[in-house]
């Protein structure tokens, strides 16, 4: 039953995609259309969509539940890391693909993918345990995960200074929206009705434009150019089997070691979580450090298109975890 369920609600979004993809491809969207939609959903929509989320579905008791089921995902995040490492190590990846490999492993869409899907798969009580796996995911990337593409920069020279960390990408909009939230929510700051339904009604477009906005990157990537080499295939078992592993088995060890029973909700979404596609910057982080661009673009088109088959299956699986 849950199978046919999440085939259900993925087709909803596969549609979604396709729609866009197909609007891309008559012609309806100019080239800075997808740049706009981003920009609109990561810096005005997702913010809104958060800060109601939060303070309609959390209570101060329940914020501080959540706080404690972090060490899940950090946890599977820092394992993730190392044995990302070691398949650069053991599979000799060349230099330009080594960041870019380790960081499709370790790091997820959680905002164009993950979110669309967990609200369509759970709805939107499910958003304030998205939050957990986002808020680790996003420093997961910025703190870390861009340092990795950056110093593997083929053409930089030995000894020459690394990347800095940049405080902004650490404090993304959506990041800052969950911060205010929070503060309203512990403070007990009163928000006015009629603000509350604008951000309702702003938060709401998240979804569609977001699944819209794939289908756009989809058609520029063009399906064509998929390729299944191996460190493309080996990324891909990476994302969609390892990680969740490994998250999987941190849950089991807690539950059973120490019986640190977390609620079914809050188990499914991190578990779908993880296995979604790999980050949508990703060729573009990989241009400005000069590294293999086509290989990044490469492994999101083809963990974009592949995670309809991955996500049913994983429904199926989580239901007896």
């Amino acid at each position: 039953m849950i199978f046919f369920q999440s085939i259900q609600s993925v087709l909803s979004i596969i549609i979604m995609i396709a729609l866009g993809y197909i609007l891309k491809g008559q012609g309806w969207f100019d080239e800075s259309f997808g740049k706009s939609i981003s920009s609109l959903i990561t810096r005005v929509a997702l913010p809104a969509s958060i800060f109601v989320s939060v303070l309609k579905n959390l209570t101060k008791e329940s914020l501080f539940q959540l706080s404690g089921s972090l060490i899940y995902p950090v946890g599977a995040v820092i394992i993730s890391y190392i044995l990302a490492y070691a398949l650069v190590k053991i599979l000799k990846i060349r230099p330009g693909r080594r960041g870019i490999f380790m960081n499709a492993i370790v790091n997820a869409n959680t905002i164009f993918i993950g979110l669309p899907l967990n609200i369509a798969l759970f709805g939107e009580k499910s958003l304030p345990y998205f939050l957990v796996y986002y808020v680790t995911n996003t420093v997961s990337t910025w703190a870390f995960g861009v340092f990795l593409i950056s110093n593997d920069d083929p053409t930089k020279v030995k000894g020459e200074s690394k990347a800095k960390l940049n405080w902004k990408k650490l404090l993304p909009p959506p990041l800052l929206g969950f911060i205010v939230a929070i503060i309203f929510l512990l403070v007990g700051i009163p928000v006015p009705s009629f603000i509350n339904a604008t951000l309702g009604y702003v938060g709401s477009i998240v979804t569609p434009l977001s699944l819209l906005y794939i289908g756009i990157v989809l058609y520029d990537a063009g399906l064509k150019s998929i390729r299944f080499d191996r460190d493309t295939v080996v990324a891909l078992l990476g994302r969609f089997i390892l990680a969740p592993a490994v998250l999987i088995a941190l849950i089991a060890l807690g539950s059973n070691a120490f019986g640190a029973n977390l609620a079914p909700l809050l188990k499914q979404t991190l578990i779908v979580q993880s296995a979604t596609p790999m980050l949508a910057v990703l060729p573009i982080l990989a241009n400005e450090a000069h590294g293999d661009v086509k290989y990044a673009t490469n492994l999101v088109t083809t963990s974009t298109v592949l995670f309809v088959i991955v996500v049913p299956i994983l429904m199926e699986l989580v239901q007896f975890i």
